[in-house]
C-alpha cells in the first residue's frame, strides 16, 4: 500500500470522490501543512494554524496508479483559485499536493506542468506541491461525512 495526500477545498467532497476510485483502500479527512500540533477543526478554520484540509488516501499501486489519483485531483476542483474553492474561503481550502517520496514529487510537478500547458485553465495554477508533513486525522464526525448523510456533494 502507498499513501497520497491532497488538499482541494473542503475535505468532505474530496474524501467522497477519492473513496469511489477502484484501488483506493481507505481515505481519511484531516489536516496537514501547518505548524500547530494536533489542531482541531475550530483552530484550522481560523486560518491561523497554517494547515490545509486534506484527504489522506491509502491505495494499492497494483490497482491504481498515483498518476490516476493526480488526474482525479485536478478534476475535483479549480486549481487556479488561491485559498478558495467555491464558497469556501481561507488558506485551509488551498489547492495542495503533499508528496510522500521523490517519485510522487516528480509525478505531481509533471502533472501540474501538463495541466497548465493543456489550455484547460485561463489562469495560472496555484496548487502547492510540498513534502508530506505530519497528518492529523480530523474529528470523527468529519470522516465519511457526506457518505454518512447520503449526500453526493457539499453544495447540494
Amino acid at each position: 500500500m502507498e499513501k497520497a495526500t491532497f488538499g482541494a477545498g473542503c475535505f468532505w467532497g474530496v474524501e467522497l470522490a477519492f473513496s469511489g476510485i477502484d484501488g483506493v483502500v481507505s481515505t481519511a479527512a484531516g489536516y496537514s501543512g501547518g505548524a500547530t500540533p494536533r489542531p482541531t477543526y475550530e483552530q484550522v478554520c481560523t486560518g491561523q494554524t497554517g494547515h490545509a484540509e486534506v484527504v489522506e488516501v491509502q491505495f494499492d499501486p497494483e490497482q491504481v496508479a498515483y498518476t490516476d489519483l493526480l488526474d482525479a485531483f485536478w478534476n475535483l476542483h479549480d486549481p487556479t483559485t488561491l485559498n478558495r474553492q467555491g464558497p469556501d474561503i481561507g488558506t485551509q481550502y488551498r489547492s495542495a499536493i503533499f508528496f510522500h517520496d521523490s517519485a510522487q514529487e516528480a509525478a505531481a510537478r509533471a502533472s501540474r506542468e501538463q495541466m497548465q500547458a493543456s489550455g484547460k485553465y485561463k489562469r495560472d495554477i496555484v496548487t502547492e506541491i510540498n513534502p508530506a508533513g505530519e497528518f492529523f486525522r480530523a474529528e470523527e464526525y468529519h470522516q465519511k461525512y457526506l457518505e454518512k448523510r447520503g449526500l453526493g456533494s457539499c453544495h447540494g
